[in-house]
């Protein structure tokens, strides 16, 4: 598999142990990555059952935004 681009991301450190603690996973990288692709993976299902994609909107969600504020 290729390797994928990375992201860094600050998040507030009692969420990540709350996920680690939840998931069961000892490591914060693993723990978090693993509930965004649940997330995204719930996503996908409920497009597929619902036939509702809006490739659209998911396009405008990938573009850079402007800083607000």
């Amino acid at each position: 598999m290729a390797e994928r681009a990375k992201v860094s991301v600050g998040l507030d450190a009692e969420l990540v142990v709350e996920v680690m603690v939840l998931s069961g996973i000892g490591s914060p990288q693993d723990a978090v990555e693993a509930v965004v692709r649940d997330y995204v993976a719930r996503g996908h299902r409920t497009e597929a059952r619902t036939g509702l994609v809006d490739q659209g909107l998911r396009e405008a969600d990938a573009r850079p935004q402007e800083p607000q504020g």
